[in-house]
């Protein structure tokens, strides 16, 4: 993990954009705008989008954070193909939870108003209970609001039985955040097993899981599972992030009938990026290992 890190400290912040920036849409809102439209004009496939940049302390910040996401949402309003990610380190949670839960319920409350869904972000294991607390109450209130639960953590079936308001969208990924050994499974192909069977719990619990996952056996073991029930294709759907090369099974799911939904990050400032693409590259040896190769062959 530590040679990882190393090689990924030492390649320059310019490289990286070069030879990952697939997995980023571009610069500025109006790229993950276009981006989003060209995905489903040309592939019929849904899109959420991310803006990157985490950790905003200045008030200031948040505000023109707040700000950028009521643009979001009006650019989203006309397009029913596309949803919104919140994340509450850029809305105020460093500041304080009350602070953080008044603006996530002001653009939650302009997004139901615009017909547009939202969904909240899951950080690192320091704000899980902070975020699930802020969402049960907005939740309560609003219908367009879902949530992120990770695999990884030992706590998320629990956390899957406490959603008991009314069902919910609940988005479940083994997560991108390395987490202590006393909290979190260390292994992929544990997180993955416990990936299915929290979908199965989601299920159980009549919520709507959004299966995110780039791992086709477990793609098709969830296929697999959800058909032998004679689940309604819509009401479950798959997500994966931009620039991974899953062309062929996104175009499977799609014609399937199901919602393919894509995640689809921009920045409003290129270091947010780069940040965001190192640590996707970290999460992704073979990704690691291409980007390392164009360096040295250039």
């Amino acid at each position: 993990m530590e040679m990882k890190q190393a090689v990924l400290d030492l390649i320059p912040g310019r490289l990286v954009r070069i030879f990952a920036s697939p997995y980023v849409a571009g610069k500025g809102l109006i790229s993950g705008i276009r981006k989003a439209e060209e995905l489903h004009l040309k592939q019929g496939l849904c899109t959420t989008l991310d803006l990157l940049g985490e950790e905003v302390v200045k008030a200031e910040e948040v505000n023109a954070t707040v700000d950028l996401y009521y643009r979001m949402i009006e650019e989203a309003a006309s397009k029913p193909y596309i949803t919104i990610s919140l994340k509450p380190t850029q809305l105020g949670i460093l500041q304080g939870e009350a602070e953080c839960q008044q603006n996530l319920r002001r653009i939650v409350a302009l997004a139901a108003q615009k017909g547009v869904r939202v969904t909240l972000d899951m950080e690192d294991h320091l704000l899980t209970d902070v975020t699930l607390r802020m969402f049960k109450a907005i939740r309560s209130e609003f219908d367009n609001f879902g949530i992120v639960l990770q695999s990884r953590l030992f706590r998320t079936p629990e956390d899957i039985q406490a959603l008991h308001l009314r069902p919910c969208r609940v988005r479940i990924c083994i997560g991108i955040y390395r987490e202590p050994s006393a909290i979190a499974y260390q292994d992929k192909p544990v997180m993955k097993q416990k990936l299915l069977e929290c979908v199965k719990l989601l299920l159980d619990h009549g919520h709507y899981p959004e299966i995110a996952t780039h791992d086709e056996s477990l793609i098709r073991k969830c296929i697999n599972y959800l058909d032998s029930l004679g689940v309604p294709k819509d009401d479950y759907e798959f997500q994966m992030l931009l620039g991974v090369p899953r062309t062929a099974l996104q175009q499977e799911i799609v014609k399937r009938g199901q919602v393919m939904r894509i995640y689809v990050p921009f920045a409003e400032e290129w270091e947010f990026a780069i940040h965001y693409l190192k640590r996707r590259l970290g999460a992704n040896p073979f990704m690691l290992g291409m980007v390392v190769r164009n360096i040295f062959s250039r």
